[in-house]
């Protein structure tokens, strides 16, 4: 005869340390989600000031990354994550999607150190065309580029409403989704690397337009 089940007794979810570690991190990536979610619910309030938000925020992403890589095979996607735990933190998916804060996301204030933007920005975009044109196609490693690429960007005054700038994002936003190891297409790779060279341009044009203002 069967023993009843206590409903007082505890159900471990483990029996033993890999289940155990597997749990734990699968919790940490839980909290890192609510965490991000407050955080940006919070910047977007002005209750958070961005001096405070673009650390936090680029920690909190360093921190999912680390755990997804963990995670790989439990957490193919962020979104499959989110919807087995019933999750509804959409701030936080949105900033995990696309990869870095909102500061960087949306334009700041060019300011006095332009002319060293300029030079840094301009190295970042002929690195990665260059590594277009090698063929480089994986994730691991076009996105570390393209991440650099898109924080000199985003420096500079107006940037939000360049073309480019939404174009070289959703980029992001696509390698964000991707594994380490998936490659880009050679379609994908040939638009990425078109999208890339207009926004070269057009940061280009934006610079003359300015007439040297700020640097």
């Amino acid at each position: 005869m069967s023993h009843p089940i206590s409903l007082d007794e505890e159900v471990r979810l483990y029996t033993t340390n890999a289940e155990r570690e597997r749990y734990e991190s699968l919790a940490t990536l839980y909290g890192i989600v609510v965490a991000l979610d407050y955080l940006e619910r919070a910047y977007v309030r002005d209750s958070v000031p961005a001096t405070e938000y673009s650390p936090a925020c680029t920690r909190l992403l360093s921190q999912y990354k680390t755990m997804h890589k963990l995670l790989s095979n439990d957490v193919p996607t962020i979104e499959t994550f989110m919807k087995r735990y019933r999750m509804d933190c959409p701030a936080a998916l949105h900033r995990l999607q696309v990869g870095v804060p909102a500061t960087v996301e949306h334009s700041s204030e060019a300011g006095p150190e332009t002319g060293k933007w300029v030079a840094e920005t301009t190295q970042s975009f002929i690195t990665f065309m260059d590594a277009l044109k090698l063929r480089l196609r994986a994730k691991d490693q076009l996105h570390p580029i393209l991440q650099e690429l898109v924080t000199s960007y985003a420096r500079f005054k107006g940037s939000k409403d360049w073309e480019g700038r939404s174009r070289m994002v959703s980029w992001l936003i696509t390698l964000n989704g991707m594994k380490a190891s998936e490659e880009l297409t050679d379609e994908q790779s040939r638009q990425l690397l078109f999208d890339v060279e207009h926004a070269y341009s057009e940061f280009f044009r934006y610079l003359s337009g300015s007439n040297g203002e700020g640097s």
